[in-house]
């Protein structure tokens, strides 16, 4: 752990989406990551990086994984392959666990990875049941008295980033690199930034930097 930088947890750190986050945070001067990781196998590929990580699973108890943190970047989730159970118990209920035990741990920010129409799931036809757990979840922490910012990006695609988006509490649906997401993520971890706010994004034209100010 760092004394000098605050320390964020990335729940998830071992996606697509949150080893870009994790890359972020190293190169940031301001933020040290620590990797949370389901499997002890998981941990040597941070290791090498020499980043920190902690062995954790959001179906089991959490309360070991925040010691030492300042802030929480909640980016995991049970993946397109998992059935209905399997997305309760990782992105709502899994989400829910970590939230209670950062509340009580007494964490400075809490950055939720959400997902566009989040806030109307029964406009998601065969996501319905995966956006009323991302709704659930987002829910939870808005009642947690935590500070929050919770980040709803459109369909995630794995090109390069651009560094530009399109951000409002509601957008059009459309697509977003997970490398802008990630960066946004990280942005947002800022004390001053999406203080308490719920936002949508997609990539557009507007530096990200730019974009998230005004909320």
């Amino acid at each position: 752990m760092n004394t000098s930088k605050e320390n964020i947890l990335v729940a998830g750190a071992n996606g697509t989406t949150g080893k870009k986050i994790v890359s972020y945070l190293k190169e940031s001067q301001y933020y040290n990551p620590v990797a949370m990781v389901r499997k002890e196998e998981q941990r040597e590929q941070f290791k090498i990086q020499d980043i920190d990580t902690v062995l954790g699973d959001l179906e089991e108890d959490l309360s070991h994984v925040v010691e030492g943190i300042d802030k929480v970047i909640f980016a995991a989730g049970s993946g397109g392959k998992t059935g209905p159970e399997k997305t309760t118990a990782v992105d709502q209920e899994g989400a829910k666990s970590l939230i209670d035990v950062s509340k009580n741990a007494g964490i400075k920010k809490f950055v939720m990875l959400s997902s566009i129409n989040a806030d109307k799931p029964e406009s998601g036809g065969e996501l319905q049941h995966y956006l009323e757990a991302k709704k659930n979840a987002d829910d939870h922490l808005k009642q947690s008295a935590l500070l929050y910012s919770i980040v709803r990006p459109g369909t995630l695609k794995d090109e390069e980033g651009t560094r530009k988006i399109n951000a409002a509490h509601k957008v059009e649906h459309g697509k977003i690199t997970r490398d802008d997401v990630a960066y946004t993520l990280v942005h947002v971890l800022n004390d001053d930034i999406a203080q308490n706010a719920v936002f949508e994004m997609t990539e557009g034209e507007e530096r990200i930097e730019d974009a998230i100010k005004q909320f």
